[in-house]
């Protein structure tokens, strides 16, 4: 009889049948559960992702507090991935690097020695060459830690013990903030003035039931570390942290000057004398790399897309200073300020997602109070587990010295029954009554403690612990108790972070912003006169200057010109197409005329079969009159045609054999409107008739029984109509009369005066 080992057993008898679906999604759950709870999102009670928490501890067995001297990050890293985290030693370093950049972090975690990088951008060194150790603030994140308050859990090997949180006073989810993507859900928390934070933990803990308008009254928002300016209305940040989702506008802060009363203020205008001034920005928004900042605007002048600036220059040191020259002093500063808002990210978002885990390591989003709240419970529940773990040591301590009195009364006994017994401590425990642990203190004893066994200092001892004992039994037993202590703790906590300390003094000012400084994007364009030439086939390009609109311009081999006009580099060109789309070009990106240009088609999104029936420079506040090739149309807003988008925007509705023929600006002195069809018949109506819509298929211009229509445009009635007579002469004719020809819109019309054009055309 042959048995089977497991070692001969079929690998294939270990292969569950399960439906592929049903495995993927049970693994990927667990996957995004460990990534939610154990790696992305922080805790509510510390504020800390595991890989931070572990970092500090690991600090803080090397004893590398405040006082302490440096000891190298490697040794640092080594510990942590070693002995509790084993991740890459890249990420766990670039974790301990962050907690130790005062343009990162508020309030540091980590004293860094060495190159911790810069604001810059700029990497830190290899932890072979930096030297860390833990800050103030961290030792006070930490305190407790050996008082019984915080449970213990093994780490990933079994061979060591980690804190599951850490049970320090200071508000570190808050006050430091937190960012964090996990699977299916993100975490994005600004920092905070922690002073702010303690004073609206105060008003919930003195009134549970306090508004959330009332905590805003005191936490005014978010304090970064690079300072700068948050501009959003009251309202809106106090909505953001009603719900626990929002965003903020973060702007950079030009230097204080003095303006023209002599008095300073926040303008960041350095007077040069003669007229001249230069802006000068101190501060820039929070995780914005300052190198980056300087080549945006460096880009905007290379690209001539910001004309009324001159230069920049980076005259930073321990400070941020980066000048910013103007084209001129007759510049307005407030629209280069703003110019520099819109156009780089000098102006930039910090979202806020209040997505924590609380106590019971659930994620959630909170808002303000509730987050406040929770925070306040897990407070508490750690006075309380400090209060019963000396409680017991206490107890533990009462029990000795009643022990030691004993032995100080009857002295010469004990140390006979030592001499003379074999065993002495069930002599002694029977004689005297002692416990266990009490008659093994004093055979413990060395000779030399003896003479430290004074009734009057033992008793003192004992009555000082059965004081304490009952102070904390009362703290134990009282809710108000426990509140008064912890307000208490608090208020000795923000004297640490008060405002008139160099850590604690507000950063950020949060004040909105003023009305914003109307101006046009054609003002960061250089405005120079171009000549703009556009083919039948569809080629545009601009030549410098305004060159005769006759001139001869080279074209591809079976190409031609089709339309020629003047314009400005900061005009926008508007393009028709027959199929009712309007498309816009700026002028200034149009490419140079040494070649062909480009095709129009690689610039916008234009249909296949779509062609184009007119181009012009867009003049604002005009009107354009617009007619299909069967005679309906209407006006329209040249300021409502504008595109912002490659798609265009549909303005003239088109069906099958309907198409837009006829694109005319309408002069502002023009009364009356002439239409001629393909039947020779020419209709003359008022313009009044003429609707002015923003887009649809118009209304009947004129009737016809069959064909369609030939030209429509716009007069001035008493000026009659004129057109150009064949010939060499170029003789210019004009029909004054028109009463003949004046009828109501949509009527069938007359022949036309004698000697009108035989192609029909205006």
């Amino acid at each position: 009889m042959v048995t089977t080992t497991d070692d001969d057993s079929d690998p294939f008898d270990a292969i569950v049948d399960a439906p592929f679906d049903a495995a993927l999604s049970e693994r990927y759950l667990v996957y995004a559960l460990s990534t939610i709870t154990a790696r992305s999102l922080p805790d509510l009670r510390d504020g800390l992702k595991p890989v931070h928490r572990r970092l500090l501890w690991a600090m803080r067995q090397l004893k590398l507090d405040p006082a302490s001297a440096y000891k190298k990050s490697a040794r640092v890293v080594g510990d942590v991935i070693g002995k509790y985290h084993p991740h890459g030693d890249a990420s766990v370093y670039d974790a301990m690097v962050r907690l130790a950049q005062d343009f990162s972090l508020r309030y540091p975690l980590v004293q860094g020695q060495g190159n911790f990088g810069n604001i810059d951008g700029d990497n830190a060194a290899a932890y072979r060459y930096t030297e860390a150790r833990l800050t103030k603030t961290a030792i006070q994140l930490m305190a407790g830690l050996d008082e019984g308050t915080v449970d213990f859990i093994p780490t990933y090997n079994g061979e060591e013990s980690e804190p599951e949180i850490f049970p320090g006073l200071f508000p570190n989810l808050l006050a430091n903030g937190a960012t964090g993507i996990a699977v299916g859900m993100a975490t994005s928390i600004p920092s905070h003035n922690v002073a702010e934070i303690i004073d609206a933990t105060l008003l919930l803990i003195d009134n549970p039931h306090t508004e959330h308008a009332q905590l805003m009254e005191v936490f005014k928002g978010p304090d970064f570390a690079t300072g700068g300016l948050v501009v959003d209305s009251p309202e809106v940040i106090s909505q953001a942290y009603e719900t626990g989702k929002g965003a903020f506008r973060m702007r950079g802060r030009f230097s204080t000057g003095r303006d023209e009363a002599g008095t300073w203020e926040e303008t960041g205008v350095e007077k040069l004398g003669g007229g001249q001034w230069q802006l000068v920005v101190s501060e820039i928004p929070y995780m914005l790399a300052k190198g980056k900042l300087i080549e945006q605007i460096a880009q905007l002048i290379g690209d001539k897309k910001l004309p009324i600036l001159e230069d920049i220059r980076d005259e930073s040191d321990e400070q941020i200073r980066i000048v910013l020259v103007p084209k001129s002093r007759n510049v307005d500063p407030e629209l280069l300020k703003e110019s520099l808002y819109r156009l780089t990210d000098l102006e930039s978002r910090f979202s806020l997602n209040l997505n924590v885990l609380d106590s019971h390591r659930t994620p959630g989003v909170m808002g303000l109070k509730l987050l406040l709240q929770e925070w306040v419970y897990s407070q508490i529940d750690i006075l309380l587990r400090r209060t019963r773990h000396r409680l017991d040591k206490i107890a533990s301590r009462l029990e000795l010295v009643e022990g030691y009195i004993i032995a100080y009364l009857n002295l010469d006994r004990i140390i006979e029954i030592i001499r003379t017994e074999d065993e002495p401590k069930p002599v002694m425990m029977a004689e005297f009554n002692l416990t266990d642990r009490q008659a093994e203190a004093i055979l413990n004893m060395r000779l030399r403690s003896l003479r430290k066994l004074e009734e009057m200092e033992l008793r003192q001892e004992r009555e000082d612990l059965l004081k304490e004992q009952d102070e904390l039994q009362k703290l134990l037993d009282s809710p108000a108790r426990q509140r008064t202590r912890l307000k208490r703790d608090l208020t000795t906590l923000r004297k640490d972070y008060a405002e008139t300390t160099e850590l604690g003094r507000r950063r950020t000012t949060i004040a909105q912003a003023k009305p914003t400084v109307e101006f046009s994007m054609d003002a960061m364009i250089e405005k120079e006169p171009i000549t703009v030439i556009l083919s039948q086939r569809g080629w545009i390009r601009a030549a410098k200057g305004h060159v005769p609109l006759d001139g001869d311009f080279k074209f591809k081999e079976g190409d031609g010109p089709a339309f020629t006009f003047h314009a400005q580099t900061t005009d926008k060109i508007l393009i028709a197409l027959d199929n009712g789309r309007f498309y816009t070009l700026g002028a200034d990106k149009l490419p140079g005329a040494r070649g062909f240009g480009e095709p129009i088609r690689t610039m916008v999104d234009i249909d296949a079969d779509a062609h184009i029936v007119a181009a012009m420079p867009h003049r604002p506040k005009t009107q354009l009159l617009l007619a299909s090739n069967l005679g309906r149309g209407f006006a329209v807003e040249t300021d409502e045609i504008l595109a912002e988008t490659r798609k265009g925007k549909a303005v003239m509705s088109t069906k099958p054999g309907v198409r837009l023929a006829v694109v005319r600006e309408i002069p502002p002195e023009h009364d009356h409107v002439a239409v001629v069809g393909d039947n020779r018949k020419l209709v003359i109506f008022s313009l009044e008739e003429l609707p002015v819509l923003a887009k649809g298929q118009g209304v009947t211009l004129q009737r016809y029984r069959d064909g369609g229509m030939s030209d429509v445009t716009t007069l001035k009635l008493e000026e009659g109509l004129s057109w150009t007579m064949g010939g060499d002469s170029g003789r210019t004719r004009t029909e004054k009369d028109m009463v003949m020809w004046k009828v109501a819109r949509g009527a069938a019309g007359r022949l036309p005066p004698n000697g009108f054009p035989r192609d029909n055309k205006f």
